[in-house]
């Protein structure tokens, strides 16, 4: 089931929201794209505990033993949902960064193609997994990721970011699971 996104909770933030801690950047890192900058929320420790309370809410709902964060900034936000919830984390990786046996598949990015590996003991049969990344955007990565967890015998809880770029469409590839964003910005 296709889950809205997170709802608004009391903010304790003085005056400001999450968003207003992301700074939109254009041309960034092409022209004619409009980039979102988390560097000032991730500098604000308020607003960081905040976004993870937020995410670590929705991911405990979903009934999950494990948080996988997508490189790289997932890591950000996975390690840190992870630890709140007291369960285990993983890195999904680009090709060529994990040692030991690895599964891989390879996907459509904005900007071009990629390959995605997890390492083969890092998710058991019958786990259920919590992917999560900073960002959904065409949701290419994340889809990548929910079939190497499916490969590895697991099962996906949902599908967890700080932004949803709603224009992108991200959400429509990633039916059928949870999918949660804290912010969405068009």
């Amino acid at each position: 089931m296709i889950t809205e996104r997170i709802n608004e909770t009391d903010l304790h933030l003085s005056t400001k929201t999450l968003e207003d801690y992301v700074l939109a950047v254009p041309d960034f890192p092409k022209e004619g794209v409009l980039f979102r900058d988390m560097s000032p929320l991730l500098a604000e420790p308020e607003a960081f505990r905040e976004l993870v309370g937020r995410l670590s809410h929705e991911i405990k709902r979903a009934d999950t033993s494990k948080v996988v964060g997508l490189e790289s900034r997932g890591f950000l936000f996975g390690i840190a949902v992870a630890q709140a919830l007291g369960l285990p984390f993983v890195t999904a990786r680009k090709a060529g960064k994990l040692p030991g046996e690895t599964v891989s598949i390879g996907y459509a990015l904005e900007y071009g193609e990629q390959k995605l590996e997890l390492q083969r003991e890092s998710i058991k049969p019958g786990e259920r997994v919590a992917i999560i990344d900073d960002l959904l955007a065409t949701g290419g990565t994340a889809h990548a990721a929910a079939q190497l967890i499916q490969e590895l015998g697991g099962s996906v809880s949902g599908f967890f970011f700080a932004i949803e770029l709603e224009s992108l469409g991200g959400r429509a590839r990633l039916s059928g699971a949870t999918v949660e964003a804290v912010m969405c910005f068009a």
